[in-house]
C-alpha cells in the first residue's frame, strides 16, 4: 500500500559519494534533482567528492552554481567509502535520506519507487538489484560475498550491498557508523537490524558500468575486505559492543567538511 503524503516527511536528502566519477556524476545529479523535485518541494541532492583525481571537483562544483538544491562537499583526501558515506550523512538535513553510487549503476528515478514505499511502518527502504549487470566474475564474488556475510551476521535482508536506500535520518541519533572501507554497508545493516528498525525491500535495475571501474574488484582488495569483514564480525557478533554503546550521533563524530552550495572549489 503506497503512503499519503501525510504519512511521511516531506523533507528529503539526497547524496551521491563521487571518485573519479567524471563521466557519470552530472546525469547523475541531474537525474536526481527531477526525481527529488516530483516527489517533495522540499529537497537537497549533495555530492561528497571523496579526493577525486579527474574532473569531477569541477563539474560538480559546476553544477551547484547551476542547481540552487545542489551542494557539494569536498575531501582534500580520499577517505574511502566509508568516509564519503559518513560525510554524506552527516550533511543530510532533511528528514529522509535516500543515497546511491555516482557510477550511474542505478537509476535515481527509482527512487520514486522507494519514496512510495516509505509509510509509517517503516524506517528504511532498501533496493535489492532485480539482476546483476556485470561481468560473471564479479556476480560470482558479489553472490558468494552476499551468502557468506549474511550466514556470518544473521542478516536478513535480501541484497547487503545494493547501495540504493532510502531511510529515516533518525537511525542516526541511535546508530553510529565507524568504518571507512566497503565494509561499511555491512556495518551499518548489521547495526540496523539489531536495532529493530522496519526494513522494507524493494527490486531495482542494476546497469552496466559505462565509465571508469570498479575500486572494489582486485585480489588485493578482496583480501582487505576480507579482514576488515572478520574484524567487524568480532565487534558485532562476539563482543556485541554496538548494543552496549550509548547513543552517539553521527554528526557529532567529526568538525563538518567544507562545503561549497554554490561557489567553486578552492
Amino acid at each position: 500500500m503506497s503512503a499519503s503524503p501525510a504519512a511521511k516527511p516531506a523533507g528529503l536528502s539526497v547524496f551521491f559519494p563521487a571518485y573519479n566519477d567524471s563521466g557519470t556524476i552530472a546525469s547523475m545529479v541531474i537525474r536526481a534533482v527531477q526525481a527529488a523535485s516530483e516527489l517533495t518541494p522540499d529537497y537537497e541532492v549533495i555530492v561528497v567528492n571523496d579526493g577525486s583525481a579527474d574532473a569531477t571537483p569541477q563539474i560538480i562544483d559546476e553544477l551547484a552554481r547551476t542547481y540552487p538544491h545542489v551542494r557539494v562537499v569536498h575531501h582534500p583526501r580520499n577517505r574511502g567509502y566509508g568516509g564519503a558515506l559518513q560525510t554524506g550523512f552527516r550533511s543530510a538535513t532533511k528528514e529522509l535520506v535516500f543515497y546511491t553510487d555516482g557510477d550511474a549503476q542505478y537509476d535515481p528515478a527509482e527512487l520514486a519507487a522507494l519514496w512510495a514505499k516509505m509509510t509509517a511502518d517503516a524506517d528504511l527502504v532498501n533496493g535489492y538489484k532485480i539482476s546483476r549487470s556485470d561481468p560473471l566474475h564479479r556476480i560470482v564474488i558479489g553472490r558468494l560475498y552476499h551468502h557468506f556475510v549474511s550466514v556470518l551476521f544473521g542478516l536478513t535482508v535480501r541484497d547487503v550491498d545494493c547501495d540504493f536506500r532510502l531511510m529515516r535520518r533518525s537511525i542516526f541519533e541511535r546508530i553510529d557508523l565507524e568504518k571507512t572501507s566497503g565494509v561499511i554497508c555491512l556495518e551499518m545493516m548489521k547495526k540496523i537490524e539489531d536495532g529493530g528498525f522496519r526494513i522494507v525491500e524493494v527490486p531495482v535495475h542494476h546497469y552496466h558500468r559505462a565509465f571508469g571501474k570498479s575500486q572494489f574488484f582486485n585480489f588485493r582488495r578482496i583480501f582487505k575486505t576480507g579482514i576488515d569483514v572478520m574484524r567487524l564480525w568480532y565487534e558485532l557478533v562476539i563482543r556485541r559492543q554496538h548494543l552496549r554503546a550509548g547513543v552517539r550521533p553521527l554528526a557529532a563524530r567529526e568538525p563538518a567538511d567544507r562545503a561549497y552550495p554554490s561557489s567553486p572549489r578552492t
